[in-house]
């Protein structure tokens, strides 16, 4: 938002991401680009590397837009109000949760996702239903399995498949960490721009990559996601980017990917 009076700017850790300060889009402009790009319905991601743990811009952003909206927020899960954090944004008409263990902006370890202290916002997430997206790498991994063996009926989302490293080419050793944790049915993966655009750089392959995550994972079990604006490029060059790809899949792969398994996760879009 260009309004930093209502929506003031703190972000989380005090690091501002780039894009967020540099290309930023408001939500005006991301309806406008939806429409451009032919995308009916979004869960949006609040911008905890502009706003922290304040999620009001996304929330009053789609309080008249809910049949077409749904918002995904943050909280801090260490807080000991948590639990009626989560539940007050739910009132305010979001769906779905995330944290930021790792990313641009955020180093260190990512052991604190399953200290004992998250616990109750944990089980509050389980209680209501919530899907969790996590930014994270590979090496936390461990920590992950904690939470997903401990809260089975919360189902949590991988960001951008972890930015697991491809380029030993298939069969992708580098990445098993990422493809083990197929074994875990609750846990789902957020395939986005950043991964369609790694897919093709030798020796990794579009058809062997996606091919072992589609016997790994499953269709079912990725949802894609435009990473916009923090990517480059239009949002309707982004889905055609993404659709061109992925156009290697059996048609129905390519409906979950894009829409279903979307729907699964914030089922207030398939309403």
């Amino acid at each position: 938002s260009s309004d930093t009076v209502r929506y003031p700017v703190a972000p989380l850790g005090g690091k501002r991401s780039g894009w967020s300060e540099h290309h930023s889009v408001d939500f005006e402009h991301l309806v406008a680009d939806m429409d451009e790009a032919g995308i009916d319905k979004a869960a949006i991601v609040h911008s905890s590397t502009t706003y922290g743990y304040d999620n009001a811009y996304v929330a009053d952003a789609i309080m008249g837009h809910r049949d077409r909206f749904t918002g995904v927020f943050s909280v801090d899960v260490h807080d000991p109000e948590a639990p009626a954090r989560i539940r007050y944004w739910v009132d305010r008409g979001l769906s779905g949760m995330r944290l930021f263990a790792a990313g641009s902006t955020v180093s260190g370890s990512q052991a604190w996702i399953a200290e004992p202290q998250t616990y109750p916002a944990w089980q509050c997430c389980s209680d209501l239903g919530l899907t969790v997206a996590i930014s994270m790498r590979q090496d936390g991994l461990a920590h992950l399995v904690d939470i997903a063996t401990r809260f089975p009926k919360v189902r949590i989302v991988l960001d951008h498949l972890l930015h697991a490293p491809i380029d030993d080419g298939p069969p992708y050793a580098a990445s098993a960490a990422l493809f083990e944790m197929a074994r875990y049915p609750n846990i789902f993966l957020k395939l986005t721009t950043a991964n369609i655009r790694r897919s093709r750089e030798a020796p990794a392959t579009p058809e062997s990559y996606f091919g072992k995550l589609m016997q790994t994972f499953g269709s079912a079990r990725i949802a894609w996601g435009s990473n916009y604006p923090a990517v480059d490029g239009t949002l309707k060059a982004v889905v055609e980017e993404a659709k061109a790809v992925l156009s290697i899949l059996p048609q129905q792969d390519q409906e979950n990917i894009f829409w279903r398994t979307a729907t699964s996760l914030y089922p207030v879009l398939a309403r």
